[in-house]
């Protein structure tokens, strides 16, 4: 048999589909696939993990004195949930999912550039498949609606500041962790008023809308309604109690927080992590913040600073720090790191090929941390305690690896082969 004729077919197969027909068939095959899959709880009258939450609440008219309460979200995040609500409690998820699915898709035209830039195609790819490990997180969380809004906002960073800022401001009005990639936008740009003018714009009408619906009262509510929440079972500094907890060591244990509906554990010392977790996300920020700038300053010592690529190391560095650095620690929050990744790729693949399969490797262990076997993690298994330590190494690693990106953007300028194709182009 001739080998190089058996050849052929894969490659004409990879070849279809790195088109934008075969980029679309992907989107179509994931988001129908999981939309068929979901609507099994629709036609049994039920929703899908959070999203059960959700739909109550948009059928209640977002009460404030329910557990949880609506208002852990900020009142941006609670438009998803109205608009999948209108048409009443029983299509809820199914609105939910295609919301979800059509921001999804706007991301992925605007990654690809619309199915023209075959390096954009392959970044799509892998969000694809980032999407379908993590799918039943993205598609039953606020998570999943931000991440695509934060991908937009990010493909316009430095070229478009103002929209940028603007985007990723409505996104934080939805989830508190886009505000990870303001601050990288802002120090990255040349005309950083157009950043803080972008996210005052946002901001305001926010506050305008909350004022004319009546809950302006509300708008911090996030702010404070997260204080009681201890250390989360998934967080990656819980790892010691967590394992103390398996090992039946010091009296540690695992408890449901009902207020919140977060599993957490407590133990020797963990009331006063959890008190110090915020701090030290703060000192870690300004610690990459600071360092951006510098990189920003040495690249133009040289005359050749890249400030789109650190934008997405910054914006990668501080999202890491985010989930790293956090009491909070539950799985949809891989969801986050999705969009600064796929953006990567599309600009170096080369240069992000790491932490694309280092988020890969994480989102495979999410999966089996949840929806599979969350039950098992919950009830003290050492199994899956193994397998979620993996995965906060690999978060570490992930995070390391960013702020390693950053210092060497900053001692060497842009790399070479950056240069050398903003040259060729």
């Amino acid at each position: 048999m001739d080998t190089s004729q058996t050849g052929r077919p894969p490659r004409r197969f990879t070849a279809w589909l790195l088109t934008p027909r075969g980029l679309l068939t992907g989107y179509l095959a994931v988001h129908i696939g999981y939309l068929a899959y979901l609507s099994i709880f629709v036609f049994q009258g039920q929703a899908f993990s959070d999203t059960n939450i959700y739909r109550d609440w948009a059928a209640a008219g977002f009460p404030q004195n329910v557990e949880p309460s609506p208002w852990v979200y900020p009142i941006g995040g609670l438009l998803p949930i109205w608009i999948s609500g209108l048409a009443g409690p029983g299509p809820f998820l199914i609105l939910w999912v295609l919301l979800t699915s059509l921001l999804n898709g706007v991301a992925l035209g605007i990654l690809s550039g619309w199915g023209r830039k075959p390096e954009g195609v392959r970044a799509a790819w892998w969000w694809l498949v980032f999407i379908a490990l993590m799918g039943l997180l993205g598609f039953a969380r606020v998570d999943g609606v931000t991440a695509p809004i934060v991908l937009m906002g990010l493909s316009l960073g430095v070229a478009s500041p103002f929209a940028a800022s603007a985007i990723l401001a409505v996104a934080t009005w939805m989830k508190v962790w886009p505000a990870a990639a303001l601050l990288p936008l802002f120090a990255v740009v040349r005309d950083r008023w157009k950043v803080i003018v972008g996210a005052v714009a946002v901001t305001a009408v926010v506050a305008a809308v909350a004022v004319a619906l009546g809950v302006f009262h509300h708008l911090l509510d996030f702010l404070t309604t997260q204080g009681s929440r201890g250390m989360q079972l998934e967080a990656t500094f819980t790892t010691p109690w967590l394992w103390m907890s398996v090992l039946g060591l010091g009296g540690a244990r695992m408890y449901m927080n009902t207020e919140i509906n977060s599993m957490q554990v407590d133990g020797p010392g963990s009331t006063i992590a959890s008190a110090l977790m915020q701090p030290l996300f703060v000192v870690v920020a300004v610690a990459i913040a600071g360092t951006i700038f510098w990189a920003l300053h040495e690249g133009k010592k040289r005359g050749h600073e890249d400030r789109s690529e650190l934008l997405l190391a910054g914006a990668l560095a501080m999202v890491s720090a985010f989930i790293v650095f956090n009491k909070v620690g539950s799985p949809q929050f891989m969801v986050w790191l999705g969009p600064v990744v796929a953006l990567g790729l599309a600009q170096d693949r080369a240069a992000w090929r790491v932490p694309a399969r280092l988020l890969i490797g994480i989102a495979v262990a999410t999966y089996f941390i949840y929806p599979l076997f969350y039950d098992a993690l919950s009830h003290n298994s050492a199994i899956m305690a193994f397998v979620l330590t993996v995965r906060n190494v690999l978060l570490v690693v992930l995070f390391v690896w960013s702020a390693i990106r950053l210092a060497r953007l900053g001692r060497k300028g842009a790399p070479a082969h950056t240069v050398d194709h903003a040259t060729i182009d």
